[in-house]
C-alpha cells in the first residue's frame, strides 16, 4: 500500500504541537511568573554593562559620523591622502578619539562649572531654610490676620488633621526608620555598582563604535540567512523605522532639553530669581519627560522660590508657562518635528502606561516605544483593509453605519439612516434627510431644539 504525504496534515501537526507548547509556558508563566521575572532581573543585572556599552555607542554615534564624515574625511581628500583600508582604520580611531575627549570635556565641564554652583545652592538653601519657613510663616500669618474667613477654615483644618499627622509619624515614620536607611545604604551601593558599569560600558561602546559597520553587516546576513529575501527586507526597513523614530526623538529631546535649560538660566537672571543654576538644571533635565515633565520640574522650583520671596515665585510661574508654550509650539516641533506620528491623546497614554510599569524611564522612552508599536499596528490594519478592497483612511468610516458584503459598497448616516428623538411628551423620529434638507434646515433644527426643551421639561416636572 503506497502511502500519500499531505502537507495539510503536516501543517496541522505543527500547529497542534505549537498550540500544546504555548499552553505549557502560559501555565508555567502563571504559577512561576514571579521566579520567572526573578531570573530575567538577575540575566539583565549581570549583562548591565554590555547593554550600557550599547546604549553609549548607539548616543555617540552621531557624534562619531560627524567627526569622520564632516571633519576627517574632507581633511583627508584635501591633503591627497588614499582612503585605504588602512587609512579608513586609522581614520575611525581618531573619530573615536575626538568623540571621547569631546564627551569627556563636556562631563568635565558640567561637574567643574554647574556642580559646585548647584552645591553652594543647597548649601545655602539648608543654611537659609530656618529664615525661610519663618518668611513663610509671618506672610501666612498676615495673609490670615487680613481675612478672617480664610483663618477659621485653616484653623479648622489644622486642628483636624494634627493629630492624624502626629500619629503617624509615631506609628508609621519612626519605626520604619530602620527600613529607611536599610534603604539608603542599598541606594549608595546601587550606585557604586552603576558606576562601575558604566564604566565598563564605556569601554564596550569603543569597541562597539570601532566595529559598528561589521556588527551591521554581521545582522544583516544573519537576517538573510534565517527569512526570506522579501521578509528580510521588511524586517530591515522596520528596523530603519526604529532607529529613526528613537534616534530622532531621543537625540531631538536631548537638544531641546539643553536650549530650554538654558534659555531658563538666562532668563531667570534677567528677573533675579534666586538659585538660577539650580532652578534651570531642574527644568532642563525634567523637560525630558514629555508632556509632564515641565510640570514636573516647575513644581519644586516653585515651592523653593515661595519659601523665599513669594512675588518671585509668581513670576517664575508665569515665566514657565510663557517658556512652555515657546517650547510646545515653537522650538519643540522645530526640533523634533514629527518624528513620534502621535496625536497627543497617545502621548498622553502612552506616558501614563510606560510611566507607570517602568517610572521615569518608562516616561521617557514611552512615547517613542508607542509610536512604533502604533505604526506596527496602523500598517497591518491598512494591509488587511487593502487585501479586502476598503480604504485605508479613517475619514470614510466616521459616518459609517454598514458595508455591504456583496458590492462593498459604504452607507452612511448621512445618505441612509435615520437617528430616533423619544420624548415622554411625544415620540417622534426625525429622517436625516429631512434635517439635511435645503429649505427646511432651519425648520427643523426648531424642532429638534424644541424637543430637548420639551423633554427636559417634562423630565423635572416629574
Amino acid at each position: 500500500m503506497k502511502f500519500h504525504f499531505d502537507k495539510k496534515y503536516v501543517g496541522w501537526g505543527i500547529t497542534a504541537f505549537i498550540v500544546i507548547i504555548m499552553s505549557i509556558c502560559f501555565k508555567y508563566l502563571i504559577y512561576n511568573g514571579k521566579t520567572l521575572f526573578s531570573n530575567i532581573g538577575s540575566v539583565l543585572r549581570i549583562c548591565m554593562p554590555i547593554i550600557d556599552g550599547f546604549v553609549l555607542a548607539y548616543i555617540l554615534t552621531p557624534i562619531l559620523n560627524f567627526v569622520e564624515n564632516k571633519c576627517l574625511t574632507p581633511l583627508y581628500l584635501k591633503c591627497h591622502v588614499t582612503l585605504d583600508r588602512k587609512t579608513k582604520s586609522r581614520m575611525r580611531f581618531y573619530a573615536i578619539c575626538f568623540t571621547m575627549l569631546f564627551v569627556f570635556i563636556l562631563v568635565y565641564a558640567f561637574i567643574m562649572v554647574v556642580i559646585p554652583q548647584i552645591y553652594q545652592s543647597l548649601q545655602s538653601i539648608i543654611i537659609s531654610f530656618p529664615s525661610y519657613i519663618n518668611n513663610l510663616i509671618v506672610y501666612a500669618e498676615k495673609l490670615l490676620a487680613d481675612n478672617p474667613e480664610i483663618e477659621s477654615y485653616v484653623t479648622g483644618l489644622v486642628e483636624k488633621y494634627s493629630t492624624e499627622f502626629t500619629t503617624w509619624i509615631n506609628a508609621t515614620l519612626l519605626p520604619g526608620m530602620n527600613e529607611l536607611i536599610k534603604t539608603l545604604s542599598l541606594s549608595v551601593i546601587g550606585f557604586l555598582v552603576a558606576m562601575w558599569n558604566l564604566v565598563i560600558g564605556i569601554i564596550i561602546s569603543i569597541y562597539v563604535m570601532a566595529s559598528k559597520e561589521k556588527f551591521i553587516g554581521q545582522a544583516k546576513k544573519t537576517i538573510y540567512s534565517f527569512f526570506s529575501t522579501n521578509h528580510a527586507n521588511n524586517i530591515l526597513a522596520d528596523m530603519r523605522f526604529i532607529h529613526k523614530t528613537f534616534g530622532g526623538f531621543i537625540n531631538g529631546k536631548l537638544l531641546d532639553s539643553l536650549i530650554i535649560g538654558i534659555i531658563c538660566y538666562f532668563s531667570l537672571l534677567i528677573i533675579k530669581t534666586p538659585y538660577p543654576l539650580l532652578i534651570s538644571v531642574i527644568v532642563g533635565v525634567t523637560n525630558i519627560i514629555p508632556f509632564f515633565g515641565p510640570y514636573l520640574g516647575a513644581i519644586p522650583s516653585a515651592l523653593l522660590i515661595l519659601l523665599i520671596d513669594p512675588i518671585q515665585c509668581l513670576y517664575f510661574l508665569i515665566f514657565i508657562l510663557i517658556l512652555q508654550q515657546f517650547d510646545g509650539n515653537i522650538l519643540g516641533p522645530k526640533i523634533l518635528g514629527n518624528s513620534t506620528g502621535l496625536s497627543g491623546f497617545w502621548v498622553i497614554f502612552s506616558i501614563t502606561l510606560f510611566g507607570g510599569l517602568f517610572g521615569v524611564v518608562g516616561m521617557i522612552l514611552g512615547v517613542p516605544t508607542f509610536a512604533i508599536f502604533y505604526a506596527f499596528l496602523r500598517r497591518y490594519i491598512n494591509n488587511r483593509l487593502k487585501e479586502k478592497g476598503y480604504p485605508s483612511g479613517t475619514t470614510p468610516y466616521i459616518n459609517l453605519k454598514e458595508i455591504t458584503e456583496e458590492e462593498h459598497q459604504f452607507i452612511s448616516f448621512e445618505n441612509n439612516s435615520q437617528f430616533c428623538f423619544d420624548t415622554s411628551s411625544s415620540e417622534k423620529t426625525i429622517s436625516e434627510n429631512d434635517l439635511n434638507s435645503g429649505s427646511s434646515k432651519r425648520i427643523n433644527f426648531k424642532m429638534f431644539i424644541t424637543n430637548i426643551i420639551n423633554w427636559f421639561k417634562s423630565h423635572f416636572q416629574k
